[in-house]
C-alpha cells in the first residue's frame, strides 16, 4: 500500500484528516478511530472477542507515533494507545466510512450502549 501524502490532526484534536496520492482527504473522527482501532483490546484475537466500546464521543487524538513505513500508532485522550493504524487500515477506513460508522452505531443500538 502506497503511504499517505498527508496525515494531520485538526487543532481541536477531534478529526484525523488522511490523504493518499490521488484521493480526496478522508477525514476521520477520533472517535471513529478510537471505537475501531485495530488494537487486541478493541479488536480481539478472533471476531468472536471483538468488543463495541461505548461513550466515546468526546475522545480526542493526543498524539501520533509513526511505526516504520507501514502505520501511524494514534494516542487518544483516554489513554488507548495501542492500535497501530497500518496504511491499508486507514484506506479502508476512509473509504468505508460510513457503512462501518453505520455498522457501529447499529452495535450500540443492539446492545443498548450509547456514545456518551
Amino acid at each position: 500500500m502506497t503511504p499517505p501524502n498527508e496525515l494531520r490532526v485538526s487543532k481541536d484534536r477531534k478529526l484525523f484528516i488522511v490523504t493518499f496520492p490521488g484521493h480526496a482527504p478522508f477525514e476521520l473522527t477520533a472517535e471513529m478511530l478510537r471505537v475501531l482501532s485495530p488494537s487486541a483490546e478493541v479488536q480481539g484475537h478472533s471476531p468472536e472477542q471483538r468488543v463495541t466500546v461505548p461513550g466515546k464521543r468526546n475522545v480526542s487524538i493526543s498524539n501520533v507515533i509513526p511505526v516504520g513505513n507501514y502505520a501511524v500508532r494514534i494516542a487518544f485522550d483516554d489513554r488507548h494507545d495501542t492500535g497501530i493504524f497500518t496504511w491499508s487500515y486507514l484506506h479502508r477506513l476512509g473509504h468505508e466510512k460510513d457503512a462501518l460508522w453505520q455498522g457501529y452505531l447499529d452495535e450500540l443500538s443492539e446492545k443498548g450502549l450509547g456514545r456518551d
